[in-house]
């Protein structure tokens, strides 16, 4: 298994040799927490059992309950019809952080600003402050999350583990105000703050669907540049890619409303709430698919963007196609990272489940790390035994609606 990684692996690995990763995040600080406040939920007997048995995570048969000072993430998701029941059940992802900074905010904010060359008055300290706060606050591993699903459906969410992340599937329910969308509210105490609502898309067995990365797909991250990732995360208005709002609203016309749309990331979960308000922004609703991983480790958010990326965004699309294994699937990417490498792996994978593969060509070549990334027989590699009417690179995002109209009359 870890052979067919090797293309991507060792393109990863260039770019980043030639970008100067390593010492980027060499320079980067990882936060740990200096002061201990004498709180009873971590310096109590019950406390320290309750951080013992966070290791054993949803099995954990003492979680912690949401407190007034916690931050708490409910993460929209995908509905889909349990194959052997037959009833609707989703994935429901919940992440809980302390309110309170792990370290001096103002030595996190500096650590952002040298590595910027930012002057002491610029106007950028104020975002990197904001920003970075999901970096700095704690987890809280071990906690349950209680959630009221389409106005009566009582979810119990967790606990989560060592990294504050549960992961539970359970029977979801849809609402009357809406036919394909059901909200669920976190019941949390006065005090408690973060993304206290989520919605669950409810997506029917057959039909269109959307997956998408992120990064350098629709968004513009600079994904083989450190630096230009740290600015267009901390500092930067996050900006579309050009064309793809445009690109995304034409798709969404021509396929159902219960069609749903995946976003999938190898950025951390910390920027969840940063990526949410882009999306709700610019693009159709859809299930934001992260990793779980570089909690406080601004060194962890370069390295998750720029290794491993094709394994992991395969197994994502794994879960996607157990879920919806009979829907037809368009994914689009960009040439920056392993998107073509993951997108040709599931074709072969998946024979029939992928109708069209569509790649943005980043021509930035300074950004973009080496040429080879860019070169016709990368993308060919990428695609063998893909058929050449199923995939397709761009730099106009126009150019796609006529594309995709054609395969969507080829398959009705």
């Amino acid at each position: 298994m870890a052979a067919s990684f090797a293309i991507s692996d060792d393109m990863q690995r260039r770019t980043r040799k030639e970008r100067g990763f390593d010492k980027a995040e060499a320079d980067l600080p990882v936060f740990t927490k200096t002061t201990v406040k004498p709180r009873s939920s971590t310096l109590s007997a019950n406390g320290k059992l309750g951080d013992i048995l966070s290791y054993l995570g949803s099995r954990n048969p003492l979680p912690r309950q949401v407190a007034a000072d916690d931050t708490v993430w409910m993460l929209d998701n995908t509905a889909y019809k349990n194959p052997q029941s037959g009833q609707w059940e989703a994935e429901f992802v919940t992440a809980v952080l302390e309110q309170e900074p792990s370290c001096k905010v103002v030595d996190a904010v500096s650590s952002i600003a040298r590595k910027l060359d930012l002057g002491e008055n610029d106007a950028s300290y104020a975002t990197i402050e904001e920003r970075i706060q999901p970096f700095i606050q704690d987890i809280r591993p071990g906690t349950q999350v209680k959630a009221l699903q389409a106005g009566s459906n009582l979810l119990k969410l967790g606990p989560g583990g060592r990294n504050g992340i549960s992961s539970d599937v359970k029977p979801a329910e849809k609402s009357g105000d809406h036919p394909n969308i059901a909200p669920s509210f976190a019941q949390v105490p006065d005090g408690a703050n973060g993304v206290l609502m989520m919605k669950t898309f409810f997506a029917e067995p057959e039909g269109w669907s959307v997956i998408s990365d992120i990064d350098d797909t629709i968004k513009i991250t600079m994904t083989s540049d450190p630096i230009g990732i740290l600015r267009s995360t901390f500092i930067d208005t996050p900006q579309p890619c050009p064309g793809m709002p445009e690109l995304y609203k034409f798709i969404a016309s021509l396929i159902k409303e219960s069609s749903p749309f995946f976003y999938l990331s190898a950025s951390p979960y910390n920027l969840y709430p940063f990526l949410r308000d882009f999306r709700e922004k610019h693009y159709p609703h859809g299930t934001i698919v992260l990793r779980d991983s570089s909690w406080m480790s601004l060194p962890g958010l370069l390295s998750s963007v720029t290794l491993g990326t094709e394994q992991y965004k395969t197994d994502r699309m794994t879960k996607i196609h157990d879920w919806l294994p009979n829907r037809k699937f368009m994914c689009i990417g960009d040439s920056t990272q392993a998107d073509p490498e993951s997108y040709g792996k599931m074709y072969r994978k998946y024979p029939g489940w992928v109708k069209l593969i569509l790649i943005r060509k980043v021509t930035d070549i300074a950004a973009l790390g080496i040429e080879a990334k860019n070169e016709p027989e990368r993308f060919e590699k990428a695609f063998k035994d893909v058929p050449r009417e199923r995939w397709h690179v761009f730099e106009d995002a126009a150019e796609c609606k006529a594309i995709i109209q054609k395969m969507m009359a080829s398959e009705s």
